[in-house]
């Protein structure tokens, strides 16, 4: 969005009444909703929050008995300086780790390649290593903490990571509870975080959860992530019907291995967005967990109720935090919390005012943090199941979101499946339409953005941000170079050897990764094996 073409106003921004008729994702509005707009014998249809389909929560009581889980994601330069901010948001009341990964480990190179050199620690931490890992961790007990991986294409070396760190500590595995994204399709579709083609790709999202289900079963193997095709362009009916096709996938891969979907469903997780069209972005929350529940349940024959549960971690919209008058982001990021809370997700990020430049400060942060607490101890939101349950406008678009993503979804079925359509790139090409089109709208003042293109200031606010320290690569490197120089280097030849050789007979290489980073093997040197094996990805190009 350039300032040249926005058409940026001081005042009020133009009435469109066609807009007011429509959600942000064309879902129409009435003016005003009756007890005819969602009649008695459908609202029997929608059950009771812990009840079969689960529209109104996963749980009976929901944060009656629990709160969600707060999460702020976080994670910069090296290990020991995330490991202060963790310990700073832990201490501050926050509930669970989000851990944020650097450009150079989510793509599997070292600190120490070239190519990457501009980019270590940059956008989250650098973990080259067990020994990073190691650091990371430092003073924070797995056993108690619950830690989410936003990590995807590298996700079985950093799980393995995490893994071999409990039993160097004298864990039992079996003790860990957290998340790794893991989730390779969102990354084809929107995030373009790949290395693999994307058959393999899928191929290692299975091992882990097949890993999981035997090996951690309290840890959850994949967070099934529209937030990031959202964040690619992505309108609500889009992010819902993509998702719920990833989990399909997932589980029919898990299922290829002779697996019952009862022995792993109830560890999937997903991961929405909180966007800020209120009461649609609820009814998404809503809708998804109906679908997902009639899936598992009539598609894939669960007969555990723990199976059919969409659990969600929600994140709020970093793409409509903006760069002009940042401290708007507050109150930006204070709607996206409501938006978890009420549409009752699990666990919640609010992201902090000022990403729309640099990775969080403390005080940013403590103010992401400090948003969750507020809405939770000050609030009474938390005090009733689903207190939005019946509402007539809320029902009707959890109704009609549904049965949009289900058209959705079978239109992608009759050309011919998810993946098929990813490797065509049709799917893409849906998400970008509708990332032009939103861009058009803003840049037009068609799509209201308070302090961009409507009640502008024309100021120039300062903001105290994060600092990269210049150093970070360095140490980094010279932190590699050590761990390099004194490990068993014929332990380190033998156990890379041994993952090339699983993966070229398609075992599950999670037992492989495992012991090479218990040997201090590196991100980039497992990742060069399994290149050579698999290939590297081509995006093709849309027709």
């Amino acid at each position: 969005m350039t300032g040249e073409k926005r058409q940026a106003r001081k005042g009020p921004p133009r009435w469109d009444e066609a807009s007011a008729r429509v959600t942000e994702s064309g879902l129409p509005i009435k003016e005003v909703y009756n007890p005819g707009d969602f009649p008695v014998e459908r609202e029997e249809g929608i059950g009771l929050p812990g009840a079969y389909p689960f529209t109104r929560g996963v749980y009976r009581t929901m944060y009656r008995g629990r709160l969600w889980t707060m999460r702020q994601y976080a994670g910069f330069g090296t290990a020991a300086e995330s490991n202060k901010r963790y310990q700073f948001l832990l201490s501050q009341g926050q509930t669970g780790l989000s851990v944020a990964f650097d450009l150079p480990t989510q793509l599997g190179y070292d600190s120490d390649d070239p190519s990457v050199e501009d980019e270590v620690g940059r956008v989250g931490v650098a973990i080259d290593t067990l020994a990073d890992m190691e650091v990371l961790f430092e003073g924070i007990p797995l056993e108690k903490v619950s830690t989410n991986f936003t990590i995807n294409s590298t996700a079985a070396i950093v799980l393995a990571m995490y893994y071999a760190l409990a039993e160097k500590r004298g864990l039992d595995p079996r003790q860990l509870r957290g998340t790794v994204q893991n989730d390779m399709i969102k990354e084809f579709l929107a995030r373009k975080s790949y290395i693999f083609p994307v058959d393999p790709s899928l191929k290692i999202v299975t091992d882990i959860i097949e890993f999981c289900s035997r090996r951690l079963p309290s840890f959850n193997p994949i967070s099934v992530s529209g937030y990031h095709i959202r964040e690619a362009g992505a309108d609500v009916v889009q992010e819902l019907a993509l998702t719920l096709k990833a989990g399909i996938t997932y589980v029919e891969g898990a299922l290829s291995r002779g697996m019952t979907v009862d022995e792993f469903a109830s560890q999937l997780s997903f991961h929405f967005t909180s966007g800020q069209e209120f009461f649609e972005e609820i009814a998404k929350y809503r809708a998804a967990r109906k679908m997902w529940a009639e899936i598992v349940k009539t598609r894939f024959h669960s007969s555990k109720p723990e199976s059919q549960l969409l659990r969600v971690f929600a994140g709020g919209n970093g793409v409509t935090l903006t760069a002009q008058e940042p401290l708007n982001n507050i109150i930006r990021g204070t709607l996206q919390c409501l938006v978890g809370v009420l549409g009752g997700a699990q666990a919640i990020h609010v992201p902090a005012y000022d990403e729309a430049f640099a990775i969080p400060t403390e005080e940013s942060a403590r103010i992401g943090l400090r948003t969750q607490q507020i809405v939770a101890y000050e609030s009474g939101i938390p005090r009733t199941a689903d207190p939005l349950g019946g509402s007539y406008y809320v029902e009707s678009l959890t109704e009609e979101l549904e049965k949009r993503a289900w058209d959705l979804m079978e239109e992608i079925d009759r050309k011919g499946g998810l993946v098929p359509c990813i490797k065509t790139g049709y799917i893409q090409g849906l998400i970008q339409d509708r990332a032009f089109e939103r861009e058009r709208q803003i840049q037009s003042g068609q799509k209201p953005v308070v302090g961009v293109n409507c009640f502008s200031s024309q100021k120039t606010e300062s903001i105290h941000l994060s600092e990269m320290d210049p150093g970070i690569l360095e140490r980094q490197k010279r932190g590699l170079e050590e761990i390099k120089a004194r490990r068993d280097q014929a332990a380190v030849g033998k156990a890379l050897e041994s993952l090339k050789r699983a993966a070229a007979q398609g075992k599950n290489l999670m037992p492989y990764i495992i012991e090479a980073v218990k040997g201090y093997v590196t991100v980039g040197e497992i990742t060069y094996q399994l290149r050579e094996v698999f290939g590297e990805y081509r995006e093709t190009e849309r027709a």
